[in-house]
């Protein structure tokens, strides 16, 4: 029993050290230098150091001297890590150049710089930022929006809130993307993007992506979201709390634990009886039938596949085009 633990625990622990040495090379071969091939080269030393100690803890005698130089390593590693720090003072793309933010002064919420450009295609547009006062008293009610571009397990979940009168203000969580730097799934996990909100009229942030998206092009949904009104008030205050937390205390993206529905779900937590967490959250693209198992969707009494089929506001958004009554005719379902 003793041999068998012992080799048992050798191997575990030699799992542990292939899987931080990969982590380690890929950390610095993409958040490394500047210069590409010292990046290379850092990564590629990173990693033959790492798979050297790693054949010596499996089957040298003086494994435990190789495990104490791995961890000497990869301490140093992490060292170089930490200095790695997220900033709001970079040379950023123009559809996130401005951060937003609110001043808050009882019922009545300023919103600084909301985005509301005009778009001609996904990257010729017109930047447009206004600022606008709401009323917390109007606040009426919440839509959860999921836009699907890679199969029905991910997609890009926000949120956009309703007040009287038909006004609707979207708040999308994203990357904060540089100039000449396109967005990467397995970069959002090394600290290569910032935290962004994307604070915005529905023309913009969503006829982006019904009306202006090819390649690949993007299928939305809209949910109307069932709550009181104290915990639709509690919701808003939290995402402008965290917009202004970014504005003073810029923070990385992660495309795993910082990103779009992880940050949606955070912020749910002010209230009680809040989601509970699920693998659901991580495969965004199933939120929506999270939130309608859980009792959280306006559904009319509707199954998850009808219910998802009236959501799907593609042709309504084409149809419409990016006119004034924008948000109306997205919502506006054809009764059978």
């Amino acid at each position: 029993m003793t041999r068998i633990f012992s080799t048992a625990s050798r191997i575990l622990l030699g799992l542990l050290m292939a899987a931080t040495g990969g982590w380690g090379a890929l950390a610095l071969y993409i958040s490394g230098s500047n210069n590409e091939s010292w990046r290379v080269a850092l990564a590629a030393g990173f990693a033959l150091a790492a798979l050297a100690a790693l054949l010596a803890w499996l089957f040298s005698r003086r494994r435990w001297t190789a495990l104490l130089a791995y961890l000497v390593l990869f301490a140093a590693l992490l060292a170089w890590w930490q200095t790695l720090a997220p900033s709001n003072t970079r040379d950023w793309q123009p559809n996130v150049a401005k951060l937003p933010w609110a001043a808050i002064d009882g019922n009545a919420v300023t919103l600084h710089n909301i985005r509301n450009f005009s778009y001609r295609s996904e990257t010729d547009y017109t930047p447009a930022w206004y600022d606008k006062t709401y009323d917390l008293r109007q606040l009426e009610g919440a839509d959860i929006v999921a836009s699907y571009w890679m199969g029905p397990d991910i997609a890009h979940v926000f949120v956009s809130f309703a007040f009287a009168g038909g006004e609707h203000l979207a708040m999308s969580i994203e990357t904060r993307t540089e100039k000449g730097e396109g967005y990467s799934t397995i970069k959002g996990f090394f600290r290569q993007y910032e935290l962004y909100y994307v604070v915005a009229d529905e023309r913009d942030v969503i006829g982006l992506r019904t009306n202006f998206r090819r390649d690949p092009p993007e299928d939305v949904y809209l949910y109307r979201v069932r709550g009181s009104t104290e915990a639709l008030r509690n919701f808003f205050l939290s995402y402008l709390s965290q917009i202004n937390r970014l504005k003073d205390q810029p923070q990385f993206y992660n495309s795993l634990t910082t990103n779009c529905t992880t940050n949606l779900w955070l912020n749910s937590h002010v209230n009680p009886g809040h989601l509970p967490f699920s693998w659901k959250i991580l495969a965004s693209g199933h939120v929506p039938e999270l939130l309608h198992e859980q009792g959280r969707l306006d559904d009319g009494g509707l199954t998850f596949a009808e219910l998802q089929q009236r959501a799907h506001i593609n042709a309504r958004a084409q149809a419409a085009g990016i006119t004034p009554d924008f948000s109306r005719r997205i919502r506006q379902v054809d009764k059978p």
